[in-house]
């Protein structure tokens, strides 16, 4: 018996995951293991995991439930590398609004929201790195998500993250308020140490420092940590199992970071060939946010595709030339939240218009992604005792990257939603 798509739609809808005792064969036109695109391969999946996949040499079990995808490619459900479930587009409101004047039950309520859009669009996973002014809201999320009171991707959280005191925000320029801020502050690293464990204590999977920001004498972006500081919250963040990730757009923020051991540089817009070899010969990874700047950018009224690129996007392209050239490890992650939360897709889009091969963007999203943030043995590639979170989009998204967002069906846990 072959039941169309509708039909296994229906069926799992109902109860959602697959028995125990049942299997579930897919057999889409292609399937995206994480690494490279096969046109021979099936999926069979049990419960909440994958048991077989590669080309049809095994024997079906008596109760498999065979499911044919048409035109379609199967891929591994991919990885949002930098999100903020707890913020929305800054066009709607401004970060500096929404940290001081949206309570934190409506921040929550939205998230709620941008969890469901975000697994919707194909992401079964997000790193959420920092909950801007939402304490450990994010923590609560999650357990929501894991629990099954909300749907949402699996949640990587790096609860209030840290800034050097008095660099952040939210800022009115007046000096006779004391604001609540952004993210936890600390001065030495007697408080970095103690702010890293406190983080961990609430629930932190990975810690986040912002090692430069705008906090230069006319705004520019400047170092706020010293390496000494960044090397503390390192160790004890490795002691702890967790990796600390770092904003920096700064070169000297970037040097300091990876002399100090991080992890992955988000952003990194200053970052040059000299010293992405650097990050490459030291083990960090690049994950770029390419989409935050070109939303911002447009917020501030470029009309893109008929304007000049203004200097900070051609500033970016050469950054990511550079990258690209030094062969260091990039992520994706494109800073969901400062744009539209289910439109992720547009980092990808993006990674290709800079440079990047439509095939090297799919295993960032889902291999690299994983491999840097310590899940490889469990989510990134379509491989026989993972679990099954996977993906269905029609067309072929190595030839159109665009064909991301022609999603057909998400399984998280061999769950559809």
């Amino acid at each position: 018996m072959k039941p169309s798509l509708l039909f296994f739609l229906l069926l799992l809808a109902l109860g959602a995951r697959a028995q125990s005792d049942s299997f579930y064969l897919l057999k889409p036109a292609r399937v995206f293991d994480g690494e490279a695109m096969h046109t021979d391969w099936i999926v069979l999946v049990q419960g909440d995991r994958i048991v077989e996949a590669g080309p049809m040499r095994f024997k079906l079990p008596a109760n498999t439930r065979v499911v044919d995808l048409p035109g379609t490619t199967l891929l591994p459900g991919l990885i949002e590398g930098h999100s903020h479930l707890l913020l929305h587009p800054y066009n709607e409101v401004s970060w500096n609004d929404q940290v001081l004047r949206e309570s934190r039950a409506e921040r929550t309520a939205r998230a709620v929201v941008h969890a469901a859009a975000t697994l919707r669009a194909g992401f079964t996973t997000v790193r959420d790195l920092g909950t801007e002014g939402a304490a450990y809201d994010d923590a609560g999320l999650k357990a929501a998500i894991e629990k099954g009171v909300i749907p949402g991707p699996r949640m990587i959280i790096a609860t209030r993250a840290i800034v050097a005191r008095g660099a952040y925000g939210p800022s009115y320029a007046n000096a006779d308020i004391d604001l609540p801020q952004g993210a936890a502050e600390v001065s030495g690293v007697e408080e970095m140490q103690r702010e890293v464990r406190t983080q961990i204590s609430r629930g932190a999977d990975v810690v986040k420092l912002y090692a430069d920001y705008r906090w230069g004498r006319d705004r520019q972006a400047a170092p706020t940590l010293t390496e000494e500081e960044i090397r503390a919250a390192v160790t004890i963040a490795r002691a702890g199992g967790r990796p600390v990730v770092v904003h920096a757009s700064t070169k000297e923020g970037m040097l300091r970071s990876i002399h100090a051991g991080v992890s992955t540089i988000e952003h990194g817009d200053d970052g040059d060939e000299d010293l992405f070899r650097l990050m490459k010969a030291k083990g960090v990874a690049l994950c770029p946010t390419i989409a935050a700047g070109d939303a911002v950018t447009q917020y501030a009224g470029w009309k893109k595709g008929s304007d000049p690129e203004p200097a900070r996007l051609a500033g970016k392209r050469r950054s990511m030339a550079a990258a690209l050239r030094a062969g260091v490890t990039i992520c994706m992650g494109g800073d969901a939240g400062v744009f539209a939360h289910g439109d992720n897709a547009r980092e990808m889009e993006l990674m290709v218009e800079y440079g990047m091969k439509p095939l090297e963007v799919l295993r960032s999203a889902t291999s690299v992604n994983a491999d840097v943030f310590g899940y490889a043995d469990r989510i990134g590639r379509v491989r026989k005792g993972l679990l099954a979170d996977l993906v269905v989009v029609a067309g072929d998204p190595s030839a159109t990257i665009s064909d991301l967002r022609r999603v057909h069906l998400v399984m998280k846990g061999g769950r559809i939603f």
